[in-house]
């Protein structure tokens, strides 16, 4: 194929992806009851989110249904482009770049469910319940509290990304197991760090369910980076 078929192909790629994150993103939007019964699942009993915008309703229901739309349209997204660059790719490589995108996808997904069942509904509790003051009143808005379920979710699905991504640098000869075992002290507090920020609870069992996960990630990675 010349260079221009090559780009017809992509461009091929590209509109069927956005075709079918478009299709995804309208079959969750005429879903609304059962998605938002979910997102809002980590509230408490009898707690309400206050709304002041009037469009506000509206393009978080948009918002929403993009990222889910995206998430469902994601595994035929990644078939399609697999598909397109599959073929200039060795056996070998083939079998990686596989395994490589397995491993992402399940990582990710394992990240976005962590948040949702634990850290986030943790997070929410003391950030809505904590007060300067008692004359200051917590309303809590509803954009407010989807951008912090997103943001959670993004963050804790791409820490979880750390195996395949020193995978990956390891392949390329960036990255040596030995770099890895050498700054295992560092790594922890940064995680600690981390952990610290996102669950602000104050309580060290929480900091160790937060911590665990990801420093064992680390510890994966070092096992699954063949030594030089």
């Amino acid at each position: 194929m010349t260079f221009w078929e090559h780009l017809d192909e992509l461009r091929s790629v590209l509109i069927k992806s956005l075709v079918a994150w478009l299709v995804a993103s309208i079959a969750v939007f005429c879903f609304k009851e059962p998605l938002f019964d979910l997102i809002f699942r980590p509230l408490e009993q009898g707690q309400r989110l206050i709304n002041i915008d009037v469009t506000a309703q509206f393009f978080t229901h948009v918002q929403v249904s993009l990222c889910v739309g995206f998430v469902i349209a994601l595994p035929l997204m990644v078939a399609w482009l697999y598909g397109f660059v599959a073929p200039a790719l060795y056996r070998n490589e083939k079998r990686y770049s596989v395994i490589f995108v397995l491993s992402s996808l399940i990582l990710f997904a394992a990240g976005v469910a962590l948040n949702y069942f634990l850290i986030f509904p943790l997070s929410f509790h003391m950030l809505s319940t904590y007060q300067v003051s008692n004359i200051v009143v917590n309303q809590i808005s509803l954009t407010s509290y989807i951008s912090l379920l997103l943001v959670l979710s993004i963050f804790l699905g791409l820490m979880f990304e750390i195996p395949v991504l020193t995978w990956l640098l390891a392949k390329l000869g960036i990255l040596r197991r030995e770099h890895l075992k050498c700054y295992r002290g560092h790594v922890f507090v940064a995680i600690l760090i981390i952990a610290a920020v996102i669950t602000p609870t104050g309580d060290p069992f929480t900091l160790l369910i937060v911590t665990l996960p990801i420093y064992l990630l680390y510890e994966l990675s070092i096992l699954i980076i063949p030594p030089k």
